[in-house]
């Protein structure tokens, strides 16, 4: 047991990133089923949506679960008063100020966690109070940071700058990175792009397989006059990559990108006209499976590593 085990009441020290269009009930219970944190992903849902993967999510698991809420949705306010009326004991905050929201939850006696991409809104976080910080890098897929620090550099800084516990997100679908990223001073990593690719995730089939067909340099950071967002190359990134390449302004790159992009593409399958929304880490997923088999894929690979480095002789 460490601190994050601790902290969430949870046997492994994995944490499913709770992605849009991908994070339901389904992936986030069979998460904490095989013994990580599952976290439902309320920025792709309406409050009535949210509420029902909730109960659904209570239904199939008896472990700890949490929720994801992106703080730049509009529907914010009415997410925090279902998580609170059904009683969800974590929540990860992320995209917005931290201070918005975690002194109001934690007097609700609910663990918070923030997701941050630089040293600076870590120390904010922690000035916020919140019990735990995600460090996620460059490597990412979905919203990004603007720095784009990787995590091997970005953990460090953060791990020094802190006292609260920080979660290693960016780049992690393996038992080997998990290693580094604890030799890295964190306690605990986030995984999001490998549990795309899993059974129980709500993507469409056709995303799964873009996914998983995904090969070394296939993945881009666009938008970056939005939002940062880290996507799989398609009719749609050809689009956004050539706006940018003339000087395009932001309300122009807004106009192309239009409304439910990730949805089309991640819930709905269109691999053309959809943004495809996944990590750097993709080129290492090659096959889709169930959750508790990835789980127990990056622990076993996690302590067989670390057995290999404990016979290192210098």
């Amino acid at each position: 047991m460490n601190k994050i085990t601790k902290l969430f009441n949870i046997h492994y020290p994995i944490i499913q990133g709770g992605m849009i269009w991908c994070s339901g009930w389904e992936l986030a219970s069979a998460v904490s089923n095989a013994g990580g944190l599952g976290l439902i992903g309320s920025g792709s849902m309406y409050p009535d949506i949210l509420q029902e993967h909730i109960r659904k999510c209570k239904a199939a698991t008896d472990k700890s679960f949490g929720v994801n809420v992106p703080l730049l949705y509009p529907q914010t306010d009415e997410h925090i008063k279902v998580i609170l009326k059904e009683g969800v004991k974590i929540v990860f905050t992320s995209a917005g100020n931290p201070k918005k929201y975690t002194t109001y939850l934690k007097e609700h006696g609910i663990t918070v966690a923030h997701v941050v991409a630089n040293m600076k809104f870590a120390k904010k976080c922690e000035e916020a109070g919140v019990d735990a910080i995600v460090a996620e890098g460059f490597e990412a897929g979905g919203h990004n940071g603007f720095e784009e620090t990787t995590t091997m550099v970005l953990i460090p800084q953060i791990v020094n700058a802190v006292s609260v516990p920080v979660i290693a997100a960016g780049g992690i679908g393996t038992g080997r990175a998990m290693l580094a990223a604890f030799a890295l001073g964190t306690e605990g990593v986030q995984i999001g792009s490998r549990f795309v690719a899993s059974a129980e995730s709500s993507a469409h089939d056709n995303f799964k397989s873009a996914v998983v067909e995904a090969g070394d340099g296939n993945t881009k950071l666009i938008l970056k006059k939005v939002v940062p967002v880290r996507v799989i190359r398609n009719k749609f990134f050809n689009e956004i990559q050539q706006a940018q390449d003339r000087g395009a302004s932001a309300d122009e790159l807004k106009e192309i990108l239009g409304r439910a992009r990730a949805k089309k593409g991640m819930f709905e399958g269109d691999l053309n006209n959809g943004e495809l929304e996944i990590g750097q880490v993709s080129a290492l997923i090659n096959h889709v499976k169930p959750t508790s088999e990835i789980i127990q894929e990056i622990m076993d690979e996690f302590m067989m590593a670390k057995e290999e480095l404990q016979h290192l002789n210098f």
